[in-house]
């Protein structure tokens, strides 16, 4: 009797597929174009505003421009929906995104123009630029989501924050460097200048391959781009499963957010480190150890796709405060600071990919860009909370106390972890068998 064959064993996914794919390097030049405006309406703003002789009251509203992005959910639906008069031949995404990186040139060149000095349109201008830097963001996760599988969404990620960095970088310590050559108006040009890279790479990449339907009628589009996307997330999960996933983002990132607020600074200080060693330390090195985090995390979520490794780096980065206490214990160490930076900065990089692979499965494709806006807003807003009081809780309980606390912030996040794992270990498993891949 002949002995059948035994069936080929799928393949296993392929890290350096999922990083060598076109997409992941469209996203490190996206990563670009959304870091880019963020500090030239922030930090480097406040720089050019100092040196006018504007009043500190007026540099601190003014370079809060920054805080439009976190209310970018408000018109995300308009980039779902929404159709744009002369981009429709470029697509749904790629059309809003050309939108967007156009009207940040015009804001950073009407600043350019204008000045500090006619302080009210330059305010104007300022907001303009931090109102399309925020639709260029919605797009940016929009596109990235639709673009590929959830397995590869590690990669992309990691990309995409690649060129995020050194967006931030130019906008950050070379325009601060060109500064003391050039004059800000010339600065600013030439980083408006520094957006057709990205301008370049909309118009040549591909769009996303996504069926949309559309309403013809007013009251059911607005049902379509308004309460739809709140109502989905429910329908397609369950009220009890959507209100224990809903918990779970809520908890989950607020060991990494209580430790990137105004508390850090302080404490640094108070630890007996100069500001040239918080700044080379923090800023410069963690950036780059940042970084490496990212691409570990990108790794992982394409080796094993999004939720195991989403468990393993929120323990990870939950524990990671408990470096602080080394610190504690040795003030002033350049080594030890060196050490609690280089695992703080690595295990925060590598939670990054894990946690947007994972928001991006929870999202409906015909509402991306609200939903995910949404999602990554209900992360990110507990531990900011938390961060609002983590000065009043410092000064009760001591530095060490604090870090401790953030620590035991995992214990309720895991739990909810482990109630959730049946559900969401067996879509992967799924996601696996339809693709070939375990």
């Amino acid at each position: 009797m002949p002995i059948e064959p035994a069936a080929p064993r799928p393949a296993k996914p392929s890290v350096w597929r999922a990083f060598a794919q076109p997409a992941a390097w469209t996203m490190a030049l996206f990563g670009f174009s959304s870091g880019l405006p963020f500090l030239l309406v922030a930090g480097t703003l406040a720089y050019w505003l100092k040196e006018n002789g504007i009043k500190l009251a007026d540099i601190t509203m003014t370079a809060s421009a920054g805080m439009t992005y976190a209310f970018k959910f408000v018109w995300a639906p308009l980039l779902d929906h929404g159709r744009l008069p002369g981009f429709a031949r470029l697509g749904q995404r790629r059309g809003w995104l050309l939108f967007a990186q156009l009207g940040v040139v015009f804001g950073l060149l009407a600043m350019a123009a204008l000045t500090p000095r006619q302080l009210t349109p330059f305010v104007a201008a300022t907001l303009l630029v931090a109102f399309f830097g925020a639709t260029q963001d919605i797009a940016v996760d929009a596109y990235r989501i639709e673009i590929a599988p959830i397995e590869a969404q590690g990669a992309l990620v990691a990309t995409y924050s690649l060129g995020y960095r050194i967006g931030l970088l130019l906008a950050g310590a070379v325009a601060l460097i060109l500064a003391d050559h050039l004059s800000w108006r010339l600065v600013y040009v030439l980083m408006a200048l520094a957006m057709a890279v990205p301008v370049a790479t909309t118009l040549i990449a591909r769009e996303p391959d996504v069926l949309r339907v559309r309403a013809t009628r007013w009251r059911d589009a607005m049902r379509e781009s308004v309460i739809d996307p709140f109502t989905d997330f429910f329908r397609r999960y369950g009220w009890a499963l959507a209100g224990v996933v809903l918990l779970f983002l809520l908890l989950f990132k607020m060991p990494e957010q209580a430790t990137i607020g105004g508390i850090m600074s302080p404490f640094y200080r108070d630890m007996g480190f100069s500001k040239t060693e918080i700044g080379t330390i923090t800023k410069i090195y963690g950036i780059w150890i940042g970084i490496v985090g990212v691409f570990i995390g990108g790794a992982m979520v394409a080796r094993w796709g999004a939720w195991r490794p989403l468990g393993i780096t929120i323990v990870l980065c939950g524990c990671s405060n408990l470096l602080y206490l080394l610190l504690i214990a040795h003030p002033g160490n350049l080594l030890v600071l060196t050490l609690v930076i280089s695992g703080e900065n690595l295990t925060l990089g590598m939670l990054g990919p894990p946690t947007v692979a994972f928001l991006s499965s929870l999202v409906n494709r015909q509402h991306t860009a609200t939903q995910y806006a949404l999602l990554s807003s209900l992360v990110n807003l507990p531990g900011k909370l938390l961060g609002f009081f983590a000065g009043g809780i410092a000064t009760a309980t001591g530095y060490g106390g604090y870090f401790v606390i953030t620590v035991l912030a995992v214990l309720p996040s895991m739990l909810l972890f482990a109630g959730l794992w049946r559900y969401f270990r067996g879509e992967e498993r799924a996601r696996a068998a339809a693709t070939g891949t375990t």
